[in-house]
């Protein structure tokens, strides 16, 4: 894989950072994917021939984390661009390629994606949300959790499961549930995280859908599945390195401009130090994401996923590191709404979390990669 950046992403990182500059980090959510839209970021990893840029997850990636590195990141370009605009594209039918794709790239509309369960965090195995025929349709049923952005979003993409015809197990397959279907219900959750898209609890109770609803092959499993998740991966260590960079770049700032004795505090190693290593930290995980994004878009979906669960355990590892690393360079500063770094301390968290936890990504690594026994 390339190592360096083509001349096409220098520029592109480079008009993305003059967008967010712009907008900085009191931005204001829609006018930013308006702009982002218009100015064809939002749709960059979707084909061109249904309005989007005919690049990949190595060019949105960018998009998300110059925008992070700016403070003004969306969170929905990981799920609806990256996660429903690439499933549909790998899968959907003609039908739905037509009706959707240009619509994501343009950002006229979005959509959600809803794959937690209350009781089905980290093991989608034990996912309940069933989907049953009746005649032509389908008839969904069950709980979500932890879903973002259903508020604005037009639909969601729900993963539930159907008797494979083959086996007769239940498999995971992919449904678009339009927002206002009949028995499809959202809660807000009260969360303590503040950002500009809200997390719902979602229930379908009987939601019938008809047959062009399903995504792909009702009998695919795990390979749609997962077409979905490694950008989500690969996004969310997109989305913390961008926000790592922001917080470390606050930092350099202030440690440049502080004097307490005789000498700016950041010719001090023990506030340089600690701030190189963050930079470096971010700059190793990087260079994960890319290579992730390089095999994802070269269609090597078995490396990929070993790449992006890298990336994002790397990502979230350096995220907050960097943020703590910010707040205690600033000192009480690093509290203050002024400097806004204090409030990165919890949604840092979020990166070493969601969408899968650090533990599970070391599960992932020891048994797939290093072939050590499982213990569950």
């Amino acid at each position: 894989m390339p190592t360096i950046e083509t001349d096409e992403h220098k520029s592109l990182r480079e008009a993305v950072a003059a967008l967010g500059k712009r907008h900085g980090r009191t931005f204001d959510r829609e006018s930013l994917w308006s702009e982002a839209a218009k100015l064809g970021y939002l749709g960059v990893n979707l084909p061109e021939e249904y309005g989007g840029g005919g690049g990949g997850i190595a060019e949105l990636s960018i998009v998300l984390e110059e925008l992070g590195a700016a403070g003004c990141p969306l969170l929905m370009m990981v799920v609806s661009p990256a996660i429903c605009g690439t499933v549909i594209a790998r899968f959907g039918t003609e039908a739905q390629k037509q009706e959707w794709l240009p619509a994501l790239a343009d950002g006229t509309r979005t959509m959600a994606f809803g794959i937690t369960e209350p009781d089905a965090g980290s093991n989608s195995h034990r996912i309940t949300t069933t989907a049953h025929r009746d005649g032509a349709d389908w008839l969904l049923t069950g709980r979500k959790v932890f879903i973002s952005g259903v508020d604005i979003a037009d639909a969601t993409l729900i993963v539930g499961r159907a008797e494979d015809s083959r086996t007769g197990r239940l498999k995971p397959c992919l449904f678009i549930v339009p927002r206002d279907a009949e028995g499809f219900t959202r809660r807000q959750l009260d969360m303590e995280l503040q950002a500009a898209e809200k997390q719902f609890e979602l229930t379908l109770d009987d939601v019938r859908l008809p047959a062009e609803a399903l995504v792909g092959d009702e009998d695919a499993g795990l390979l749609q599945l997962f077409a979905g998740l490694n950008p989500e991966r690969i996004m969310t260590a997109a989305f913390a390195i961008g926000m790592g960079r922001y917080a470390l770049s606050q930092a350099i700032t202030y440690a440049r401009d502080r004097t307490v004795w005789n000498t700016p505090i950041g010719a001090h190693q023990a506030i340089a130090h600690p701030l190189a290593q963050a930079h470096i930290d971010l700059e190793l995980a990087r260079l994960m994401m890319q290579k992730a994004a390089h095999l994802y878009d070269a269609g090597d979906d078995v490396a990929a996923g070993e790449a992006a669960n890298m990336a994002k355990y790397a990502a979230g590892e350096a995220y907050v590191k960097a943020v703590d690393q910010a707040v205690h360079t600033l000192g009480g500063n690093g509290l203050t709404r002024e400097f806004g770094l204090a409030s990165l301390i919890t949604a840092a968290r979020v990166a070493r979390i969601a969408p899968v936890s650090r533990e599970m990504i070391l599960n992932y690594v020891s048994h797939q990669t290093l072939g050590l026994p499982k213990s569950y």
